[in-house]
């Protein structure tokens, strides 16, 4: 008797662990980090736009009126400005370098320069490499390392997701299944009105779905997951 009770404890205990795991890689049982607050950023009225091609912005570094940060596990990410003669506007691109292969990690380039309620975010990129994934996406609406949008997509699993990221903990809403190929250009671009989104990829409107997870204004950035390498140009936030 004691036997058969404590098969079933070892049973029920394995499937729980693996229930555990495969929920936090989805994002709904995950407890991230701390994020550090974000520095206010002034808020842009209908028409104000930043564009950002990293031309001017030194090989090697973060570009200027960026930073940094992670959510998630594993090592921060690493971007860098650097040449590609591939690149939509020569010279430079900006590129996720770091090949940490932690799952759910998530690197983020936030702009400091403004906050956008309602706007219009688009961006061009290459995945160029990534065993774990090989993603690409844009973040907005964003109030900390922890909290935001993000429309991404996969070159691994050639899909196109529209999550909301609440306290580290990444839930989707709404996705669309197509070919996304490595090595070659792409563009990325959402509209977000109120609680409206909706996002197209090379042009053809692939998501359309309404949220209101996060109903206020703010920042704007790029987003990876693990180990992709991915390079980025021509990011350009027009506030609606």
């Amino acid at each position: 008797m004691k036997t058969s009770v404590s098969v079933v404890m070892v049973v029920a205990a394995v499937f729980l662990v693996s229930v555990a795991l495969f929920v936090s890689r989805e994002g709904r049982l995950f407890s991230s980090y701390a994020a550090p607050p974000e520095a206010s950023a002034a808020p842009q009225s209908s028409g104000q736009s930043l564009t950002y091609n990293f031309d001017n912005d030194n090989a090697g570094a973060i570009p200027a009126k960026f930073h940094g940060a992670r959510t998630g596990q594993g090592s921060e990410g690493k971007w860098v400005v650097m040449a590609d003669t591939t690149a939509p506007s020569k010279p430079n691109v900006v590129a996720q370098t770091s090949k940490d292969k932690t799952d759910y990690r998530f690197p983020l380039l936030i702009s400091d320069e403004g906050s956008f309620k309602d706007l219009e975010l688009s961006v061009k990129f290459k995945a160029v490499a990534g065993e774990v994934d090989r993603a690409a996406g844009l973040v907005f609406r964003l109030k900390d390392a922890n909290n935001y949008y993000i429309v991404r997509a996969n070159a691994l699993e050639d899909n196109y997701r529209l999550y909301h990221v609440i306290k580290g903990s990444r839930r989707q809403f709404a996705g669309a299944n197509f070919k996304v190929t490595s090595g070659e250009w792409h563009e990325l671009r959402v509209e977000c009105v109120g609680n409206k989104i909706i996002c197209y990829y090379d042009g053809a409107k692939k998501i359309e779905a309404t949220d209101d997870t996060f109903k206020d204004a703010g920042k704007v950035g790029l987003w990876t997951k693990a180990d992709s390498v991915t390079y980025f140009d021509d990011l350009k936030a027009i506030a609606k």
